[in-house]
């Protein structure tokens, strides 16, 4: 039974794939914190380096690649996460490749979230101003081939089993983050939780250049998709319930 919480009652464990450090932030970190704040163990699991998302011609990729999983670990400790898994894929070059995939799959087995989070796997044309990073299309499906069938059949990537000893596991509920007509489901949230995603996102000071501005963006995006529900804030996702 689904409650104002907005998962199951029964769900304690949740795991969000991405493709860059601060993804995440951006999309779903209220819904995020507000798990995290009732007990629940979240985990992100970000596929790509971040090696690539700079301006600045004075740091190489390497140095790079340090700072954002360092921002990201912050940005961790403050939404209150169990873990942050780096895949490590270079930035920029992500493909739903069978490793990615198999990969993923190993986190699912290893972490045995009941709800996903992940992106958008489709390009959405729908916007005249954003057109969308090709590593979070290709996270997005890798993380969605990873849930069904990868990650739930034994005779999938055996070697999962066993060399690895990780059974399989049937993850419940996919949320897929949704900003436009493609949501079918509002997650309702407490300013608190906005607040904590605003001081999270904070943490990705390589990234983020005006954080009044993001912070304003964050909680006035967020209480706009809160009226759709009648509630103060809320992020909005498509919702799958798989069987």
């Amino acid at each position: 039974m689904t409650s104002v919480n907005g998962a199951n009652d029964e769900f304690k464990r949740a795991m969000v794939v991405v493709a860059h450090p601060d993804d995440a932030e951006y999309g779903c970190s209220a819904s995020v914190a507000k798990w995290c704040r009732l007990g629940w163990d979240v985990v992100y699991v970000l596929c790509t380096d971040g090696s690539k998302g700079s301006d600045d011609r004075e740091i190489s990729s390497g140095q790079l690649i340090e700072l954002r999983a360092q921002e990201q670990r912050d940005a961790g400790t403050i939404l209150g996460l169990k873990d942050v898994v780096f895949l490590g894929y270079p930035d920029g070059y992500l493909e739903p490749t069978l490793e990615v995939r198999k990969d993923i799959s190993r986190e699912i087995r290893r972490w045995k979230p009941d709800v996903l989070i992940s992106g958008n796997p489709t390009r959405d044309l729908s916007s005249s101003g954003h057109i969308g990073h090709p590593d979070h299309f290709a996270a997005g499906e890798a993380a969605l081939s990873a849930v069904f069938p990868s990650a739930r059949d034994h005779l999938t990537f055996p070697e999962l089993l066993n060399d690895e000893g990780l059974e399989p596991h049937k993850v419940r509920e996919v949320w897929i983050m949704s900003f436009g007509t493609t949501a079918n489901f509002w997650n309702p949230l407490e300013e608190q939780d906005v607040d904590t995603s605003i001081a999270a996102l904070a943490k990705h000071a390589s990234q983020v250049s005006d954080p009044e501005e993001s912070a304003k963006w964050m909680k006035q995006r967020r209480a706009e998709l809160g009226k759709q529900i009648g509630a103060d804030y809320a992020e909005s996702f498509r919702k799958f319930t798989l069987g």
